[in-house]
């Protein structure tokens, strides 16, 4: 018998995305004690926040930044909930005029926190207005144009902005050096990702066995964000194919569904690869023929793919641009060129 009630029983597609974002919030540390990893960072941090609570005012202005996934928003929304103050949210693209900064700016209460992901893509109008507001607190108005215009600067609250970003060298000098605090985020150690899947499992309520840990946390990039991700999947997996609870297995067969081999590398990391060593002899080859060649563009390449193929040394920056290393070929069944062996 058809059961009519089935489209009720199917969550839309806005109700699964909205439990998704409830899921991923749930996964987050709430307080520094509960964030693992980054341990100089946390140090730090520590010291600044009990120092300014001491004497009643705002932290230092903060720059997070680091990879993709690695805990910047995760960390500046910590830093509101230890300092007992608000945050408000925005990204540098979606601020296109410098009204956009000076209406969020001017309702800032004092002490909190104004979190800017992608700082380095604010348009330089807007940078040159944080300068007086990151410095004096205050807002340079221009009224009129023409001879008759005229500046009015008007006071702030006293505020921290917590700056994110991938990319350092894209933020302007002036703007960099007004924060008081610099922080790189670095690539997680396995047992720090260890820790984090087994804790988000425990949320989650999902059994998992230490094996499962273990092969998860190996292909997750040193990324918290990616180790969620595949845990998520996972555990949908265990879900469906067998009882809920992740064995080394179900764990295995998930990756194998996913394409995510023993190193963590996906179907995009070894395309990359595959079309370096097939079509350009290894290397070396530009950004910009690699991105046209594998249909990815060039900053995903760049930021998300590129600095873990790094790490793992499957790749090399040259002057002449990317090269496959003799590693990526074995791990790919290539047989290595002549060349390349009498290096």
């Amino acid at each position: 018998m058809e059961d009519n009630n089935l489209d009720n029983r199917v969550p839309s597609p806005a109700i699964a995305n909205e439990v998704e974002e409830q899921i991923d919030v749930a996964l987050r540390p709430q307080y520094l004690v509960d964030f693992v990893g980054q341990e100089p960072i946390k140090k730090n941090l520590s010291i600044s926040i009990q120092a300014a609570k001491k004497r009643g005012e705002p932290l230092e202005h903060i720059l997070l930044y680091g990879n993709p996934g690695l805990g910047k928003t995760t960390l500046a929304n910590i830093i509101a909930r230890e300092m007992g103050v608000n945050i408000k949210t925005a990204t540098g693209p979606t601020m296109e005029k410098v009204g956009d900064l000076a209406a969020i700016l001017s309702n800032m209460g004092e002490g909190e926190i104004l979190f800017i992901d992608e700082i380095h893509r604010l348009n330089k109008s807007i940078e040159e207005v944080l300068y007086p507001a990151m410095e004096d607190y205050s807002l340079n108005i221009i009224i009129g144009s023409g001879p008759a215009a005229r500046t009015i600067k008007m006071p702030l609250n006293r505020f921290t902005l917590i700056g994110a970003t991938t990319k350092t060298s894209m933020i302007m000098g002036p703007l960099r050096d007004r924060f008081g605090h610099d922080f790189h985020l670095n690539f997680y150690e396995i047992d720090d990702i260890k820790k984090i899947l087994a804790r988000n499992a425990q949320i989650l309520k999902t059994p998992i066995c230490p094996d499962s840990i273990h092969l998860l946390a190996t292909r997750a990039r040193r990324t918290p964000r990616i180790a969620n991700r595949l845990l998520k999947r996972t555990r949908d997996y265990a879900e469906v194919y067998h009882d809920g609870s992740i064995g080394e297995d179900i764990a295995k067969r998930a990756m194998g569904l996913l394409s995510i081999d023993e190193y963590g590398l996906d179907e995009v990391d070894r395309k990359i690869l595959e079309t370096m060593i097939s079509k350009f002899a290894g290397g070396p080859v530009g950004l910009n023929t690699l991105a046209a060649a594998t249909s990815e563009e060039m900053e995903a390449i760049e930021n998300i793919y590129e600095p873990f193929l790094l790490q793992l040394g499957f790749l090399e920056r040259t002057p002449r641009g990317r090269k496959a290393t003799p590693k990526a070929y074995e791990h790919l069944g290539f047989e290595l060129p002549l060349s390349q062996t009498l290096l």
